[in-house]
């Protein structure tokens, strides 16, 4: 007999369109797409993933939201997925103060999976449920990527408020899961070891270092700027066509006083967003950055 995981995965594999999953931590939500995403490709259907849990990522680096076009020679090991498709850069590990940017890219990120003829999106959320910032990233996510099926995981009714949202404010189909005996909880610890081991390898293939010219970032450095307070600060790059082509991190010279910037891309980049949290290229992370307060304003 099949259980209810296997039967929600067959039906959405019959009615392939953009799936949205919510479930706080631990609850199973991305080994569920995951293995969504595996079978359909197995049954020929053309399928994306949209990873929008900067709390946890397994799609492009810490950070960014991303996107991956699966086929038959998907590497679907956590090492294989790291390799994107589409980024968008939201310059933080956590969604609270983020919600626009994580919201905007991860609606771009849909839309750019329909551009390429996926039939399938299985869109990964964050697992911030709880509380007005939950419901309110959910809302506007759910709004703006305009699901046909909402998959949530539950230990109980935590997810309550989140599902009525589903149901009274979108047209998608809600299909409630409860979360399984054997999913396994991972430690603080675990999830920050896997976040460094993540960003560390990004930058381990062939960075390199280029000098930055102050006039290039979002938002606008203001005159007579002090570039150190940059130093390590986490950075989008941009193309000046909406794409996020990757991530670099600032490195200040204080006996030139210019900034370097370390990324393994050097190429296609016109702008450069200002992030919210500064890490070395090892991936530990110095602290969250506010940039209302570096900048001296509101």
């Amino acid at each position: 007999m099949k259980s209810d995981l296997d039967r929600t995965i067959d039906r959405l594999i019959e009615n392939p369109g953009v799936v949205f999953l919510m479930g706080a931590l631990d609850t199973g939500k991305t080994s569920f797409g995951l293995a969504l995403a595996q079978r359909a490709v197995a049954a020929g259907v053309r399928t994306a993933i949209v990873d929008a849990d900067v709390v946890q990522s397994t799609i492009g680096p810490p950070t960014t939201t991303g996107m991956r076009v699966c086929d038959p020679s998907t590497d679907f090991s956590p090492e294989g997925l790291r390799v994107a498709d589409g980024l968008g850069f939201v310059g933080s590990l956590v969604p609270k103060g983020h919600l626009l940017p994580l919201i905007v890219s991860s609606m771009k990120l849909v839309n750019e999976a329909r551009a390429k003829g996926c039939r399938l999106i299985v869109v990964d959320s964050s697992s911030l449920v709880s509380g007005i910032y939950g419901q309110t990233l959910k809302y506007f996510k759910l709004d703006l990527v305009s699901p046909d099926f909402v998959v949530a995981f539950e230990r109980g009714g935590e997810l309550e408020p989140l599902v009525g949202l589903a149901q009274r404010f979108t047209r998608a189909e809600v299909i409630e899961l409860e979360v399984h005996a054997e999913v396994r909880s991972r430690s603080v610890d675990e999830r920050m070891q896997e976040r460094e081991e993540a960003f560390a390898a990004y930058f381990a293939h062939g960075s390199s270092r280029w000098r930055v010219k102050p006039t290039v970032f979002m938002p606008t450095l203001p005159p007579e700027f002090d570039l150190a307070l940059l130093d390590e600060l986490v950075v989008g790059m941009e193309d000046g066509e909406g794409h996020c082509v990757g991530i670099g991190v600032l490195e200040y010279d204080s006996g030139e006083d210019i900034l370097r910037m370390i990324s393994p891309v050097s190429e296609g980049v016109r702008g450069l967003r200002l992030g919210s949290i500064r890490m070395d290229i090892s991936g530990r992370s110095k602290g969250p950055v506010d940039l209302r307060q570096l900048f001296g304003t509101e």
